[in-house]
């Protein structure tokens, strides 16, 4: 998923590969249109429902995460986009239902290809989610001063990075984390990436 530009598009395209460009609605021309067309068409398209891999912590939880992914060809709308995709992410979380909709520009109409990386973003962005507000209580900070909040996420991100690639054990990343701060030698094999 990259920024939804025209010319990233074409560099991507020239180099022989294939793109899935989530749609924010920043573009409101070509999100609006999107939006529109799947509103009135989506029931006669192809379409696929994947599920997430569950993790012990969403079946412990009762989470039920489920993609239903839509694909049309635009050749003809638009000439630079092969098609556009729309994924209704919904998530059950014990009784509760949640709906998301994103909308895609893609240079692949194959259902299954376009799938894929949809399912893989989504993963990615869950879990790197739940770590940070399970390990660092990201949702509980109240820093809301200036530019403060985003300087903490991404401290927070780049010590999740470290602990995700250090090899100690069974331990989890949250005790990792906390025997790194009693630990300094501990704290430096982390930082310089040393395996142990």
């Amino acid at each position: 998923m990259m920024s939804c530009q025209k010319k990233i598009a074409e560099k991507i395209t020239d180099a022989g590969a294939d793109y899935t460009i989530g749609l924010q609605q920043n573009q409101p021309v070509l999100y609006n249109d999107c939006k529109e067309y799947f509103e009135v068409f989506s029931s006669g398209l192809l379409n696929k429902v994947t599920h997430e891999k569950r993790t012990w912590q969403d079946r412990k939880e009762g989470i039920l995460p489920s993609y239903r992914c839509f694909v049309a060809g635009t050749k003809k709308w638009v000439v630079w986009i092969e098609g556009i995709g729309m994924v209704k992410f919904t998530i059950t979380e014990k009784e509760k239902t949640h709906e998301f909709t994103k909308y895609f520009i893609i240079s692949l109409t194959d259902i299954n290809e376009f799938a894929y990386p949809v399912r893989k973003h989504w993963s990615i962005k869950n879990q790197l989610h739940w770590c940070l507000d399970v390990i660092f209580r990201e949702d509980a900070s109240r820093a809301r001063k200036d530019k403060f909040l985003l300087n903490l996420n991404i401290l927070r991100k780049i010590v999740l990075n470290f602990v995700s690639q250090a090899q100690y054990g069974r331990i989890s990343k949250k005790k990792l984390i906390f025997k790194a701060a009693l630990e300094p030698e501990l704290f430096l094999k982390i930082l310089f990436s040393s395996k142990k």
